[in-house]
Parts: C-alpha cells; structure tokens; sequence
C-alpha cells in the first residue's frame, strides 16, 4: 500500500542503525519513494541519554520511531546486567516517554526471550511473559515501559535473527565449518530462524499501513516460516554453503542444551505464532530457507568479488614493480 501521488513522505527516524535489523531497515526504506528517512547509530544516539533523544527528535520532527537498538547479547547480559537494563529497558523508557510527549507513535522490537520456552506449541501475543534470564527480563520491562507510556506503539517480537553483518548463528556456523572438522548443534531447542531483511521487510509494510490510516497498535509476533532446532538450522546452513565452497567440517554432531555450558539459560521453545500479524495487517511469514539461500548466495558473491578485487591489486603491484626495475 502506497502513499497517494500527492502526500508527503512519512519521516522515519531509525535508532540502532548499525545493528542487524537497523542496517537491513535503512537499507529497504532509503529505497522506498514513501520515506525520509534518519538514521542513527548508538554512537550518533544513545538512547539512555534523556538529552539527546529529546534533541534528535526536536531536530527531525519525526512522524515515526523505529527502536532497533538495544543489547542483544544473551550470554553477556548476565555478566553486565546493568548495561542490559539501561538500554533495553530504562533507555526504552525515556524514548517512549519523550516520543509520548510529541506524539509520535514508536515502534519497537523484541524478542521470544520474554518467554520461559515450556510451551512446545509456540506462544501467542496474550501468552504470559516468564523471562529466565537478564536479557529476556530487560525486554520485558522495556516492553511494559512502553505500554504505560505510550499508547500509539506497535511491539514486534520476532526470533533467532540472521543477516551478513554482527555476531549471528550464520556466521558463526560458516565460520566454524570453514576451519573445524567436527562441529556440534543443540538439537533441543526449537525455533524459527528469521532474516533481518524478512524483519525490515515487516517493519515496512506495517509503517505503509499505519501512514495510510491504520491504528492496529499493540504487540505482535514475526518469526520466519517452518519450526526447526539449532542442529536442523546448522545443517540447512552447511547445505547452502557447501554449494559454493570446499568446508572443511565433515561431521555435525548432535547435542543436548545440557551438554553446551551457557552462562544465560534459553528457552527450549522459541516458536512464535503469527497469525495476529496475518490477521491485522495481512502480513504473511516467509520461508526462512529461501532467506537463507537468497543470503548465502549474496555473501559468496560478495567474497568473490573481494577476492577478484584483491587479485587486481595485486596484479597492479606486480606491474609496478616490473616498472621499476
């Protein structure tokens, strides 16, 4: 759904633009005729800091928030928890209570962490939060700041997250089968893996709608399509990469949670149902293998142009040392 001819571009300011779902958003909407967009990095915006989210949005007046910053490392959260709270839940606050005062309605992402993971059929929006660690626990409360602020919001939780940028199951994996023979895979905790790009991809549609009159606000759920575990997702990930490279892994092992010492404790479920989502704004899941495939292929086109790249100056170095003598 577009824009009419005539209407202005709605003005979205991006916060945590350099994280995986940031960069995969600015990257979509920078393309899309509907938007102004204004991006920023924690660096460029800290969202703990009260003055500088009341500066930012007084400069870009923006018509939309997107929230992608926060802490989203599972493990370390234990370690620095008040780093955990201050970003993803009091830092969530201030946004909420400065966009609140304005007007201007946030959206903002979560995650499956805010649930305990017991329920094997997957969790709804109205199921009850039993967060089991820090990290779960601070978007909660991020969560909850949110609805008491401000009631123009929309909350996307979304699930096992991937892209070609940051610190991600993919990249790990490759990485791994790259220089390891043997590689092990939780094989009981079920989930959805789910591109960043297939999260923009939602955050988008929802925007256009909310532009053009909706006023669905409230919590939803987005995850990618067809329930897996951490071992099935490895071996979809050594099966795309296998298609443009030698690995060097000849063994996939299969193991349990107990097995793989953790400093946060995980969810053994972390399927999210959808269908609120499809209901409300007819926004349907995607298949998250075709995501991975689409991904693999960008990052070894990608790899191959590097190399040819670095293959040229090295060619441009052997001429100019033949010049020269």
């Amino acid at each position: 759904m577009s824009a009419t001819p005539f209407a202005e571009p709605s003005r979205i300011l991006i916060t945590g633009a350099r994280g995986q779902i940031g960069r995969a958003l600015v990257r979509l909407l920078e393309r899309d005729p509907d938007f102004n967009v204004v991006s920023c990095s924690r660096r460029q915006l800290d969202i703990t800091n009260r003055k500088q989210i009341a500066d930012k949005l007084a400069e870009v007046l923006p018509d939309y928030v997107v929230n992608c910053a926060g802490f989203n490392r599972v493990d370390p959260a234990e370690n620095d928890p008040q780093q955990a709270y201050a970003l993803n839940a009091q830092g969530v606050a201030e946004l909420a209570a400065l966009c609140g005062e304005l007007s201007i309605p946030l959206l903002h992402l979560s995650s499956d962490y805010v649930f305990d993971g017991h329920y094997a059929s997957g969790y709804n929006e109205s199921d009850d939060a039993a967060p089991l660690g820090i990290y779960g626990d601070s978007k909660w409360q991020g969560e909850e700041h949110i609805r008491r602020l401000l009631p123009r919001h929309i909350i996307l939780r979304v699930s096992w997250i991937f892209s070609e940028s940051g610190n991600n199951f993919l990249l790990r994996t490759l990485e791994q089968a790259r220089h390891e023979r043997s590689i092990q895979a939780v094989d009981d905790r079920r989930g959805c893996p789910t591109s960043a790009d297939d999260v923009a991809r939602v955050l988008q549609a929802i925007l256009k709608q909310l532009a053009n009159g909706a006023e669905a606000w409230g919590t939803y759920h987005y995850c990618g399509a067809e329930v897996t575990t951490r071992y099935g997702f490895s071996e979809a990930i050594l099966a795309a990469a296998r298609q443009y490279e030698e690995l060097a892994v000849t063994e996939l092992v299969p193991v349990s949670s107990r097995d793989m010492p953790e400093a946060a404790e995980r969810p053994a479920s972390s399927v999210l149902k959808c269908s609120k989502l499809l209901n409300t704004f007819g926004i349907r899941q995607r298949p998250w293998r075709s995501e991975l495939q689409r991904l693999v292929r960008e990052l070894y086109a990608v790899q191959l142009l590097e190399e040819a790249q670095s293959r040229r100056v090295g060619a441009g170095d052997a001429d100019q040392v033949a010049k020269a003598q």
